[in-house]
């Protein structure tokens, strides 16, 4: 599926206007609202949810109502959304619930539409901060406020330069936490706790390697797509599709992916 520059321009106006719905709705909770929350996960494991996400979600569902009816939607709170035009809005109205119900501003809004085989774009935005990230087709911006900058990755050719970042100590799996601390062991710093913040920050060039596992589409559309148009690399740990989530790794440099990708293959 091919679209022109006008469509691409069209569809990320929509992206942004789907951002600018969910951010005040988020806001209203955030740290002084009267918050609402449940666990979604089962026996001894926690998984929040809050009645902010699921607003949020709402939100952005009514304005792909309004505009763009016949694509689908693929969202982490409500169900499924069967389109006809081959496009699906993936969308994770807050990325870091724990983060938000805890006032740690590394939260954000995910955004990504799928024709297929992964994102056209994406859109992340962490309304708390102002900071907005877009990516499609080759250019990535950051924007706040009136600023806007054009962002790239920055190269990192060993992993004994390179500054991973994890949600979680605890990765994944005993077998997955293992394989991460192989390349965790390799690398200059690991640092944790960043949600989809760290994402931006690879893509901006600030970081070069993020891992995680047992990520679901709406937790990685959004920033796969501004990362690869930073000029990053988005894959599986053994350097297939990540677009559907499950193990992903990120990286800026594809010198140091492959190095890592060497590395999780054998865990």
């Amino acid at each position: 599926m091919s679209f022109s520059v006008k469509e691409m321009a069209e569809l990320m106006g929509i992206a942004h206007q789907l951002a600018d719905a969910a951010r005040p709705v988020t806001l209203k909770y955030f740290r002084w609202g009267q918050l609402v929350s449940d666990n979604k996960a089962d026996f001894g494991s926690y998984d929040p949810v809050t009645v902010a996400d699921r607003e949020a979600e709402l939100a952005m569902r009514a304005v792909l109502a309004r505009t763009r009816p016949t694509d689908g939607i693929l969202g982490e709170e409500h169900a499924p959304v069967v389109g006809t035009s081959g496009l699906t809005w993936v969308l994770d109205p807050i990325d870091g619930t724990r983060s938000y119900i805890s006032g740690a501003a590394n939260w954000g809004v995910l955004i990504g539409l799928d024709a297929g085989d992964g994102p056209i774009l994406g859109v992340v935005d962490q309304p708390f901060t102002g900071e907005r990230w877009s990516g499609h087709s080759g250019r990535a911006l950051w924007e706040h406020g009136p600023d806007q900058r054009d962002i790239r990755v920055r190269a990192c050719s060993a992993l004994s330069e390179a500054i991973l970042y994890s949600t979680f100590p605890e990765v994944g799996t005993l077998d997955e936490g293992a394989a991460f601390n192989r390349v965790k062991a390799r690398a200059r710093m690991t640092r944790y706790g960043l949600d989809c913040y760290a994402y931006m920050l690879l893509a901006m060039g600030q970081i070069d390697l993020v891992i995680e596992a047992g990520l679901k589409a709406y937790d990685i559309q959004g920033p796969m797509a501004v990362i690869e148009a930073a000029g990053g690399i988005v894959t599986d740990w053994q350097g297939g599709p990540a677009h559907m989530g499950g193990r992903v790794l990120a990286a800026g440099d594809r010198r140091i992916h492959a190095a890592a990708t060497e590395i999780l293959a054998g865990g």
